[in-house]
């Protein structure tokens, strides 16, 4: 089952789906027309550090994850594959809430399995910022200079931060 937000809502999702670094609540007025409505980000995209390879070669970097609800977490835990290995339940969980992956739109357990380990625990960790913390950010410290910034998690070009 798919959840849809309101249809005075969905416009302003829709102007900003893949705007990495912002904030899952837009304040009042801030929305087209300045409405004055606050909406919730439901949506966050994100890039893989490597990419998922299809069965043709293609990699897939690109994706969107959507807010987990408490379906989908209670669902996994009556899965047999949960129930014989505790671990696989981040594998099911992450399929149930990423909604694309490049051209893939179908994403399932198979396709989170067959990621390398590197972007598996790139989307635990996106998860738990984006459900727990509501953002995808995270504060780093530069090893050369000690300074310290924020980068966003959700990908972008290279030295963006």
């Amino acid at each position: 089952m798919r959840r849809a937000m309101p249809a005075q809502a969905r416009p302003a999702a829709q102007q900003f789906p893949d705007a990495p670094g912002q904030d899952h609540v837009q304040g009042p007025g801030e929305g087209p027309g300045g409405a004055g409505r606050d909406t919730l980000r439901t949506e966050f995209a994100f890039e893989l550090p490597r990419g998922y390879v299809d069965e043709s070669g293609t990699v897939h970097r690109h994706g969107v994850m959507r807010l987990a609800t408490a379906r989908d977490e209670l669902i996994p835990l009556r899965d047999d594959r949960v129930r014989e290995n505790s671990a696989y339940l981040s594998v099911v969980l992450i399929a149930r809430v990423i909604t694309r992956l490049g051209t893939v739109e179908d994403v399932h357990a198979g396709i989170v399995e067959d990621l390398f380990a590197s972007d598996l625990a790139f989307l635990q960790d996106f998860y738990r910022r984006i459900n727990a913390e509501g953002h995808t950010r995270a504060a780093v410290t530069c090893p050369s200079c000690q300074e310290h910034f924020a980068v966003d998690l959700a990908g972008g070009r290279l030295g963006e931060s």
